[in-house]
């Protein structure tokens, strides 16, 4: 088998071939990239009527993979059958027409057209000679009341959250007359119920013959919801199993060719956690801050060398708090001390002149600068720190960098390649790069671990760890309650926007996190 280390055999050993006709065959696929071989001869194949979970570390192919079925990219080689006959696609709307639709992690959507006209941009009903306005309204009802979501498709996108943003996306694939349907991370922003929701219709459209590629790092997603599994790694295919067959230890072992307990390492490098708050000196206090139409007004402490994690449901207001603190929205209340001196968080300009560092949830438009290159995105807050008028020269610049793609393993040909060109892990090391560059005292992290594999999430959370053990304060917000778990020394609650909770010591699980939220909810 093309790329299987020594091992991987036994785990490749349960290679399994699909028992109904295939809808999708794609053999021996090659494609490079400058200074990457991307992928090197896999095989993989869909049947229809079956959920395909396609699953890999960051770089293992499985972007490139789909970009290349979907006429993004050109392979190099290889053959692709779709419903028996070879096909080429040029561009994704030639995939489209072909009844391959797709729905990347990333929202790409216009968000200044209203929710009517995404779903059907590029297929506008017509009523003589113009756009049915009507009509389009109708039918993007139809199609979101078909992931039991209502709402004012007349709106603009941007009016949304993320998580609807992403149903609606959704929506619009599945709206599209398709054969074959792709989801890459379509969970990543949508919380318990609209996943509920959304495995419903991939039930449905199974039934009805569709296959479906779901792409996820979510393991008991996989196991909920797929019936085969696609394991690839490094650009190779390492094999593809039988769900209900597939231990989660092999999977895992699979992906990333280490043992779980090797994976769990990042938990035994922290610190034990603070019993008693006040015997760490409190660097920076928010009272009351708060903003309306945002979030209630609330306290926090942070001290240095101390994790303090942000737990709460989609929606209980853990970003627009980061935002308040960095001064990307204005708080309208409180205020703030910094080493016991008030200071005005006014901007993220401010921000990062006392100190601060902010790696956002969505990095593909608050993080990365996607044409800018991996060099030019890591000295960006360095650089704003300084000033332009002490510009860093070139030689100063690659010190800095080639430094941080060491020491966080970021994986690029060369420190000139455009940040667009890396995987999602590799995306979020850059960002974090970015920070750590400019020498931060306090450090927030949105989602660090979003969309990343498991291999990239432990070493992120083994880096927050020292991090923190070098005296760095971290603000660490995720919707994987374990993380936050594993990683804070403190944690805060947030129900609906307001601050119901802070969690010490044994205090910190998982269940008394739920049982917090479910509490206050009652409350309310």
């Amino acid at each position: 088998m093309p790329g299987l280390s020594k091992d991987q055999s036994s785990v490749a050993g349960n290679f399994e071939r699909p028992a109904s006709p295939a809808l999708l065959e794609m053999s021996h696929i090659n494609i490079s990239f400058p200074g990457v071989k991307a992928l090197t001869n896999v095989d993989f194949t869909v049947s229809s009527g079956e959920i395909h979970a396609l699953m890999g570390q960051n770089g293992a192919g499985k972007s490139t993979l789909i970009k290349v079925l979907t006429g993004v990219h050109r392979r190099e080689s290889g053959k692709v059958l779709f419903e028996g006959k070879e096909i080429d696609p040029h561009s994704p709307h030639e995939a489209q027409l072909l009844g391959i639709s797709t729905v990347y992690q990333e929202v790409n959507l216009v968000p200044y057209l209203s929710v009517a006209e995404n779903i059907y941009l590029g297929r506008q009903p017509m009523r003589f000679g113009q756009i049915d306005w009507k009509e389009i309204n109708r039918r993007a009802e139809s199609a979101l009341a078909r992931l039991n979501i209502q709402l004012d498709v007349t709106e603009p996108l941007s009016a949304y959250s993320i998580a609807i943003q992403q149903m609606v996306a959704i929506a619009r694939a599945v709206d599209i007359s398709a054969r074959l349907l792709i989801l890459d991370e379509p969970t990543s922003s949508l919380d318990e119920n609209e996943v509920k929701q959304l495995f419903e219709i991939m039930r449905k459209l199974k039934n009805e013959g569709m296959g479906i590629i779901f792409i996820t790092h979510f393991l008991n997603q996989v196991y909920e919801i797929s019936d085969r599994i696609t394991v690839l790694r490094n650009g190779n295919l390492v094999g593809s199993y039988e769900t209900a067959k597939f231990p989660r230890l092999e999977l895992i072992t699979a992906m990333v060719g280490k043992e779980l307990a090797d994976l769990e390492k990042a938990s035994s490098t922290k610190t034990a956690r603070h019993q008693n708050v006040e015997e760490k000196e409190a660097f920076l206090k928010v009272n009351g801050i708060g903003r309306k139409g945002s979030i209630h007004p609330l306290d926090l402490v942070f001290s240095l060398g101390e994790v303090v994690g942000l737990a709460g449901l989609l929606g209980s207001g853990r970003t627009e708090l980061a935002k308040l603190i960095f001064g990307i929205d204005r708080s309208d209340k409180g205020q703030a001390l910094l080493d016991g001196k008030p200071v005005s968080l006014d901007s993220p300009q401010r921000a990062i002149s006392c100190g601060f560092g902010y790696c956002p949830e969505d990095r593909k438009r608050e993080g990365i600068i996607s044409n800018l290159t991996v060099r030019e995105n890591i000295i960006l807050a360095l650089q704003t720190r300084q000033g332009w008028f002490r510009f860093l020269s070139r030689k100063k610049q690659l010190e800095i960098v080639e430094k941080f793609i060491r020491d966080l393993n970021i994986i690029t040909p060369s420190t000139e390649q455009p940040v667009k060109n890396l995987s999602g892990g590799n995306q979020q090391k850059v960002i974090l790069a970015r920070w750590l560059a400019s020498n931060p005292r306090f450090l927030i992290l949105d989602e660090p671990t979003r969309g990343i594999d498991v291999e990239a999430k432990t070493e992120i959370q083994k880096l927050i760890m020292e991090l923190c053990n070098e005296g760095m304060s971290i603000l660490f917000i995720s919707s994987e309650l374990e993380e936050v778990v594993r990683c804070s020394h403190r944690v805060t609650v947030l129900r609906d926007r307001v601050k119901i909770a802070e969690l010490l010591g044994e205090n910190i699980n998982e269940e008394k996190i739920i049982h917090t939220i479910a509490e206050g909810g009652l409350k309310h």
